[in-house]
């Protein structure tokens, strides 16, 4: 299998597998889905903690407007009677005016607090380094993760103007925001390696060969955003280590130096003809007046 380590700019997103006979629009549209999916489970996740200490969503006609503002206006939240949690609301109000404040219980936020730390290991950037290659199994399964809590903590379910339901229902509107500059689309998708992109039409033996062995750091962006600033030649960590080793060395030529010193050469002990000097009575002469 070919491994496939993708990347945005310079920061590692996900492990991916491959082979080299696979058409490049296969690939595209794979990793593609696997970058968004992952980008789904990060949205969710921000906003489970939200949920967990401040209730469900209000209406958008509702957010940001204080209670006072609320009863001139004669609105009402029809969900706040519909969306109760299990066990019991637990008031908590939300000073961005965003949510209801009727929070669930110590209990269920353990659900949605441990859920939510499970379905983000799963689909980390560290499955790169333990080299694990993410799929759309597991995002899938860190969506299922997530929505079995959710179901558990509000068995009514969520109000559908709440954005954790709106993701969950592929529904979410992203736009002004900058999670949707992140979101690649499959039409605007282009795959780099070696500075060079990697066409749809081709596929992946045309640029690396028939070694199904082969490891390569891709690099995925939006169409019309140039070339991709080109991997260095050696990584942050062994810069930090050739810059240690160097280091190192230029402290034991130092000892070496010192080790080196020939001053003893002086000393009395290392003359071969004191012994002659000493019969002869020519030790300890002084020249000069006294």
């Amino acid at each position: 299998m070919v491994q496939l380590h993708v990347k945005r700019g310079e920061e590692s997103q996900f492990l991916y597998n491959t082979t080299v006979d696979v058409p490049l629009e296969t690939v595209i549209k794979e990793v593609t889905a696997v970058y968004n999916g992952r980008l789904k489970v990060d949205r969710v996740c921000s906003e489970i903690p939200e949920l967990a200490d401040h209730g469900v969503t209000l209406p958008p006609n509702m957010q940001g407007l204080t209670e006072e503002q609320v009863v001139e206006l004669r609105l009402k939240d029809e969900w706040e009677d519909k969306c109760v949690p299990s066990g019991g609301p637990v008031l908590k109000t939300d000073e961005m005016g965003r949510r209801n404040g009727h929070a669930p219980n110590d209990k269920m936020k353990e659900v949605l607090m441990r859920t939510m730390e499970e379905a983000k290991a799963l689909i980390s950037k560290k499955q790169v380094q333990a080299n694990v290659c993410v799929t759309m199994e597991m995002v899938k399964e860190a969506l299922d993760q997530l929505r079995g809590a959710v179901m558990i903590v509000y068995p009514m379910g969520l109000p559908p103007h709440d954005p954790i339901r709106m993701e969950f229902e592929d529904r979410e509107d992203l736009s002004g925001t900058q999670a949707s500059l992140q979101v690649i689309t499959e039409d605007e998708c282009q795959l780099w390696w070696a500075a060079k992109e990697m066409q749809r039409g081709k596929k992946l033996q045309d640029y690396v060969g028939k070694n199904e062995k082969t490891k390569l750091v891709v690099k995925i962006q939006k169409r019309g955003q140039g070339a991709p600033a080109r991997e260095p030649l050696i990584t942050d960590e062994q810069q930090k280590q050739m810059m240690l080793n160097y280091y190192r060395r230029q402290e034991e030529l130092k000892k070496l130096e010192e080790a080196d010193d020939d001053s003893y050469l002086n000393s009395e002990w290392t003359d071969r003809q004191a012994l002659k000097k000493q019969f002869q009575g020519l030790t300890n002469i002084k020249w000069g007046p006294r």
